[in-house]
C-alpha cells in the first residue's frame, strides 16, 4: 500500500504569513494564515517593508501552530514547497529561507512554487482536475487565462497589458473613499446598485485573449470629476455597479471564448478576486449552458492567498520529481513556464 504523502507548503509572498499541511496533494490537514490587513489598512496599500517585518515576525509563530493544528511531527513530513514568486522580494525572502532553513535542518526536500499555479492548484484541493483546462487567474497583481494540457503545463494565453483587475478594484475604491483593500467593498456596493453608467469595455483586437483595465480606471476617475465639476453628485452603488459589470463581462466572455476555442473539459477560477460574488456568479451563469464545460470555483477560503495551494502545487511538482537546492531565492519577477 502507498504512503500517504504530506507536504507542507510555505506562502509568504505579500500580505499573508500562511503555512499549510496537505495529503496526497488533495486533503488539508492544516492551514493557518496570518493575515496584516489592518496594519496595511491605513496607508491603503501594502507597505513591502512592514509586509517583511510581520513575516518575520508571524513566520515561526505560523509554522508551530499548523503542526499543532495538523498533529503530524516533522518527521512525517515528505517535502517542503515554497512560493518563489513572483511578489514582494522581501516578502518571499522570508518564506523561502523559512523553508530552507527547515529542509536543511531535517534533511527534508525542497520544492519550489510559482504562486500563480498556486493558485490554480487551490481548485484540485475541492476538485480533481480535468485536462484540458483552462484556469481564470484574477487577482490584484494578475490576471490570466492559463491554458493546461497536464500537470505541471502552464501556457498563459491571455494576460494584462496594464493594470490587473484586483488592482483596478483597488484604484476605483480610492476614488469612492472606500478602505483597502477595496475588491470586497465595490463587490458590496455593486449589489447595492444598478450599473446605469455606460462605462468602456477593452475587447482589445480580434482573437486577443488579453485584458486592459487601465482605460476603465481612468473613465471611472473622469466620470467622477466630471460630476464634481457640475456639481452633480454620482451614487456610489450606481458607479461600483456600472465598473464591476464592465470588468465582469470582459473577464467573463473571454473566458468562454477561450474555453470553447481550447476545448477544454473544464474551467477553473483562480485568485484574490475569484472571492467577488459577482464573478462567480456571471460565470455560474454563463457555463450553465454549456454542459460539456465543467466549471470550478474554490471556497473564499482558498481564494486568498493560503499555503495549502502552494502544498497542492508542491505536491504535484515533488511526484515529478522537481527539487530546489539550498541556493534557491525569492525570485519577484518568476513568470510562469510551460513545463515548471
Amino acid at each position: 500500500m502507498k504512503k500517504e504523502q504530506l507536504i507542507v507548503g510555505i506562502e509568504t509572498s505579500c500580505d499573508e504569513t500562511a503555512v499549510a499541511i496537505v495529503k496526497n496533494g488533495k486533503e488539508i490537514v492544516a492551514n493557518v494564515v496570518a493575515s496584516q490587513i489592518e496594519s496595511h489598512k491605513r496607508f491603503g496599500g501594502v507597505v513591502p517593508e512592514i509586509a517583511s517585518r510581520h513575516h518575520v515576525e508571524q513566520v515561526t509563530l505560523v509554522l508551530e501552530e499548523a503542526f499543532r493544528q495538523g498533529k503530524v511531527g516533522i518527521d512525517e513530513i515528505d517535502a517542503i514547497a515554497v512560493t518563489e514568486g513572483p511578489g514582494l522580494v522581501g516578502a518571499l525572502l522570508i518564506g523561502v529561507n523559512a523553508a530552507k532553513a527547515l529542509a536543511f535542518a531535517h534533511n527534508i526536500p525542497l520544492v519550489n512554487v510559482h504562486h500563480i499555479a498556486g493558485h490554480i492548484y487551490a481548485n484540485r484541493l475541492i476538485e480533481e482536475m480535468n485536462f484540458p483546462l483552462l484556469s481564470l487567474v484574477v487577482s490584484g497583481g494578475h490576471t490570466e487565462l492559463v491554458f493546461m494540457k497536464e500537470h505541471g503545463h502552464f501556457e498563459v494565453i491571455g494576460e494584462t497589458r496594464d493594470d490587473a483587475a484586483g488592482e483596478a478594484y483597488d484604484k476605483v475604491a480610492r476614488v469612492l473613499g472606500l478602505p483597502y483593500p477595496g475588491g470586497p467593498h465595490i463587490d458590496r456596493l455593486a449589489h447595492e446598485g444598478t450599473a446605469d453608467l455606460d462605462l468602456p469595455r477593452a475587447w482589445l483586437e480580434t482573437g486577443s485573449y488579453d485584458f486592459s483595465f487601465s482605460g476603465l480606471k481612468s473613465a471611472v476617475i473622469n466620470t467622477v470629476h466630471n460630476a464634481e465639476q457640475r456639481g452633480e453628485k454620482i451614487a456610489p452603488e450606481t458607479l461600483a455597479a456600472s465598473f464591476q459589470a464592465s470588468v465582469v463581462d470582459v473577464l467573463v466572455t473571454k473566458a468562454v471564448q477561450a474555453a470553447k476555442e481550447y476545448k477544454v473539459k473544464q474551467v477553473l477560477l483562480a485568485g484574490g478576486v475569484a472571492a467577488n460574488k459577482g464573478l462567480r456568479a456571471a460565470l455560474t451563469t454563463a457555463f450553465e449552458s454549456l454542459e460539456d464545460i465543467q466549471l470550478v470555483i474554490p471556497p473564499l477560503s482558498l481564494c486568498t492567498d493560503n499555503a495549502a495551494m502552494i502544498a497542492a502545487a508542491g505536491s504535484i511538482l515533488f511526484d515529478k520529481g522537481k527539487r530546489a537546492d539550498l541556493t534557491l531565492n525569492g525570485n519577484p519577477g518568476l513568470e510562469i513556464s510551460i513545463h515548471n
